[in-house]
């Protein structure tokens, strides 16, 4: 492992003095090999690392590339690792989520066009009269994507989205929905909505601050 870890180090370096720049085409296996002084065995195992990474793509047949290195690529891995979390950090996540929607939701206020606030309007009235769990994830999710792309920072957006996933919310929903806690939801996300189309930026902040933090307590009873 200490081998590999010295042949990723390599490669991240070429990438970050700019030797490799996003979509150039890594040179032959074997010549990388002998320049960066490594085993083509260690190469290899390096490359399959920065491959699950999203930091280099193998294509069959064509050669090894370095992505775009995009942050949605890159924080693309946090959902899988959020996806397998156990329900004792989950509520850290939620933590990380009440400190960054609040603040893209401000942003989106003084970015989105009318037209993007036209469209976030639509998502808040195609959800069904009695959804379900699915309908109100894929809503959900909508909404909030549509927010934080608003927010017009591409790093803010990626980390939102990678902390909350469907299958987060999938699990949120089925235990809310027996709550009853549907019909607060939508009043949260139009009194959201409502201060976006105000341009109202602080109180958008504070009713994605009550939002999230409303969830957050669900889920502390919850798993208490």
């Amino acid at each position: 492992m200490a081998v590999t870890d010295a042949a990723i180090d390599k490669i991240k370096q070429m990438i970050l003095s700019g030797e490799l720049a996003p979509g150039d085409r890594l040179p032959k296996e074997a010549d990388l090999a002998e320049r960066l002084g490594l085993s083509r065995n260690s190469l290899r195992e390096a490359v399959r690392a920065l491959a699950l990474i999203n930091v280099l793509d193998v294509r069959q047949g064509d050669g090894t590339y370095v992505t775009s290195l995009e942050p949605h690529l890159l924080l693309d891995t946090m959902s899988f690792v959020l996806d397998l979390h156990r329900d004792d950090t989950v509520l850290q996540f939620f933590e990380v989520r009440r400190i960054l929607e609040p603040a893209a939701t401000a942003m989106a206020t003084k970015l989105m066009t009318d037209e993007e606030i036209e469209e976030l309007r639509a998502i808040l009235e195609s959800l069904p009269e009695e959804p379900t769990v699915e309908e109100l994830v894929a809503n959900d999710l909508d909404f909030h994507q549509r927010i934080a792309q608003g927010s017009g920072n591409s790093v803010l957006c990626s980390f939102i989205e990678s902390l909350s996933g469907p299958t987060t919310r999938a699990r949120i929903w089925r235990g809310l929905t027996q709550e009853g806690a549907m019909d607060k939801t939508r009043e949260q996300h139009t009194a959201i909505y409502e201060a976006i189309a105000a341009r109202q930026a602080d109180v958008a902040r504070s009713w994605a601050t009550v939002h999230v933090a409303g969830v957050e307590s669900w889920l502390r009873k919850a798993l208490g």
